[in-house]
């Protein structure tokens, strides 16, 4: 068993289920959408993301790839949830949540396209 392969699989699953978890309820309550949830999800998606630096295959280019966009959905998600929670005047409003949930859904679809992309490697992987 390789350890690095172990990491490597439990941090992609950790991302695409903490996104899963936050992503999932009604896309404009706020109450359904933890606002920890989302700030473990954007941590994890960029330990995630280092941790797929070192693979120089193609393969491993879709990969880094995959992680730069829900890196970039999730920091947005971030920041506009900061934004309305502690700059705007209305405060979380089912339009900023809805907003929010939504560019949690493209990273959501990042992380399954990655979660795919590994089960595939792991079905090609040929012991030598």
């Amino acid at each position: 068993m390789n350890l690095e392969k172990v990491v490597f699989g439990f941090f992609v699953l950790l991302a695409a289920t903490l996104n899963f978890g936050f992503f999932i309820g009604d896309i404009d309550d706020p109450a359904h959408h933890n606002r920890y949830e989302l700030f473990a999800a954007v941590v994890v998606n960029l330990i995630a993301t280092v941790l797929k630096f070192g693979d120089r295959t193609q393969i491993g280019a879709v990969h880094l790839s995959t992680s730069l966009v829900a890196d970039l959905q999730l920091i947005g998600a971030a920041l506009m949830y900061g934004y309305a929670e502690y700059v705007s005047t209305v405060g979380m409003t089912p339009g900023w949540t809805a907003s929010i949930v939504s560019l949690s859904g493209g990273a959501l679809l990042a992380n399954i396209v990655s979660v795919v992309l590994l089960v595939i490697e792991t079905v090609s992987f040929h012991r030598g």
